[in-house]
């Protein structure tokens, strides 16, 4: 599934790791059957990888945390969260190509 770079994020450990952040966080909310999420799970990893320390990269899995989902509207995925400060600043729904996920964290900064 996820790589070493990629955070997974349940129910008992999403507040610690969101309100903890220095830097921009990217959510990720998923689900093993979904499609586009296998298709997305890759370009997240890669902006894990090439960001390194500047943002933290996180999934959570729909299926297993449904409170978390409900918590943050998630009717379609995958959808992603753009965290800053704690505060929720920016949702996608659906696939996006790197550079454009990447030009939402860079503004985010």
């Amino acid at each position: 599934m996820a790589s070493e770079a990629v955070l997974n994020l349940n129910e008992s450990n999403f507040q610690t790791e969101i309100s903890s952040s220095t830097v921009p966080v990217i959510v990720d909310f998923w689900a093993e059957w979904c499609g586009p999420c296998r298709m997305l799970t890759p370009i997240l990893e890669q902006l894990a990888v090439e960001k390194g320390a500047a943002v933290k990269v996180a999934k959570v899995n729909v299926d297993e945390n449904p409170h978390l989902a409900a918590q943050y509207g998630v009717r379609s995925i995958p959808m992603l969260l753009f965290i800053k400060d704690g505060e929720v600043k920016d949702t996608v729904v659906g696939v996006q190509s790197k550079d454009a996920l990447s030009r939402k964290l860079d503004a985010l900064a």
